[in-house]
């Protein structure tokens, strides 16, 4: 049983209607659905609900707490690069994304190649891509486990879960150099150490992935392109801005009611919940939430992500697939303006975790000197190449006070399904709450789950 199956699995337990949350052609509903729908937060999942909702003939009204659509997808544009476009948020878009990549081509959006050739800088010293590597014996043993991955059973899952992805990988004789640069590499996609991530959800990841993976393609123009193309077939009418849900409270039979924080309130027979758990839980609810769900609340975290663009005069890395990992806080390295012509280019600095914490916490002066040492073994003094730097961090983010959910130990079997359970008139949607948790794919996936569960009567 893969992720997917296992997710659809704990959310229709007890339930004779299959879904599948990719597919691209909306089901009808069978029974009665309902006339209006209230959706919180316009982030993908919230988008993609409205979407389906609108193709049933449902009213809509999706209500949103920042000043923009989108949520964690946040194409920015810098003051010093020309009209280049990078992303402050949600970036990748992998080869086996089908509903990122089928609404693209409905939107008529184009996918670019955006795979890398990665450096290494590892205790000072530079190594361009192809002449650093895993030892011959991890990759033995990579593939020994990828193989049997399909083949283990839910109990042994399980236990993969009540590990953390360090401790079993150590357990298992990897040590070195290799656990080192599992660690680097994983806690760029995983958004923290591999200590603290689950050895179910980290092998889950890669065995499911494609071979690059998921950094495989990138919306041109920016992810916000498709954001707005969705809003647009939504009705951005329907989609009111800065208007943060304060109150729930159900009604039974008589649907919901919703209060926000500037006093406007609004009805309806349903609500689809798709927000980062940290909002959630600042909503007052009536009834509240059950105590299996408020506790798996509490417990889930978000990584810790900080991305720290760098606008550069001159392209002085010279490769357009260019990337670097690195064991300095700047942690990694790759070229944001990929694809894009002109003489200026960016180089994103992507922390994450306890590095994250301390670049967003350090002088704008002190941050850029860490950038520049981390840059310095493999390109010399490049600072007069700066014109501009930016932050963005996602562990001070008001509304997710973090990227994107990761699981740790002992969570995914338990504070998933906990998580994804409707609660009376209220459904819930997420990133968190998809196998492909922390991307776009995964957000689109949930989004399209529950609205198809309110359109059946689940």
């Amino acid at each position: 049983m893969n992720r997917r199956e296992f997710l659809l699995k704990s959310t229709l337990a007890g339930s004779t209607i299959l879904l599948n949350p990719k597919t691209a052609s909306y089901i009808s509903s069978q029974g009665n659905k309902p006339k209006s729908v209230i959706i919180i937060g316009s982030g993908f999942a919230g988008l993609a609900a409205g979407m389906k909702l609108k193709s049933e003939g449902i009213q809509v009204t999706i209500l949103e707490a920042r000043k923009r659509i989108g949520g964690r997808v946040f194409s920015n544009q810098p003051t010093k690069a020309n009209g280049q476009v990078i992303e402050l948020g949600a970036e990748w878009v992998g080869s086996s994304h089908e509903r990122v990549i089928s609404l693209c081509k409905e939107f008529g959006l184009t996918l670019e190649n955006n795979q890398f050739e990665t450096d290494l800088l590892l205790g000072g010293k530079h190594s361009k891509s192809g002449k650093w590597g895993f030892s011959q014996e991890m990759n033995k043993f990579w593939e020994s486990k990828v193989s049997i991955w399909e083949n283990m059973s839910e109990t042994q899952r399980k236990k993969l879960d009540a590990t953390d992805w360090w401790r079993y990988l150590s357990q298992q004789g990897i040590t070195g150099n290799d656990l080192l640069l599992r660690d680097l590499m994983d806690s760029t996609d995983f958004g923290e150490s591999i200590r603290h991530t689950s050895a179910y959800a980290a092998f889950a990841e890669y065995a499911e992935s494609s071979e690059k993976n998921e950094m495989d393609l990138k919306i041109k123009g920016g992810n916000a392109t498709l954001a707005e193309k969705m809003a647009d077939y939504v009705g951005k009418d329907n989609i009111l801005l800065d208007h943060s849900v304060q109150i729930v409270k159900q009604k039974g039979s008589k649907g919901v009611s919703v209060t926000c924080s500037n006093g406007k309130t609004f009805d309806a027979e349903r609500i689809i919940c798709a927000i980062p758990t940290f909002s959630l839980l600042k909503i007052d609810w009536q009834p509240g939430l059950p105590n299996q769900m408020n506790d798996a609340l509490q417990e889930l975290q978000y990584a810790r992500i900080g991305k720290f663009p760098v606008v550069f005069s001159e392209r002085f890395w010279k490769r357009d697939d260019f990337d670097m990992l690195t064991d300095t806080p700047a942690h990694y390295f790759y070229h944001g303006t990929k694809n894009q012509s002109g003489k200026t280019g960016v180089l994103m600095c992507y922390a994450t975790g306890d590095k994250a914490d301390v670049l967003a916490s350090v002088s704008k002066s002190q941050r850029l000197d860490i950038i520049m040492n981390s840059l310095k073994p493999a390109f010399g003094n490049v600072r007069k190449y700066v014109s501009e730097d930016l932050m963005y961090y996602w562990g001070q983010d008001a509304f997710s006070s973090g990227a994107y959910a990761f699981y740790g130990k002992n969570q995914w079997f338990e504070v998933m399904p906990a998580l994804k359970k409707p609660f009376e008139n209220v459904y819930f949607a997420g990133e968190h709450l998809a196998d492909w948790q922390g991307f776009m794919e995964g957000a689109i996936n949930s989004g399209e789950e529950a609205a198809e569960m309110v359109v059946t009567g689940y």
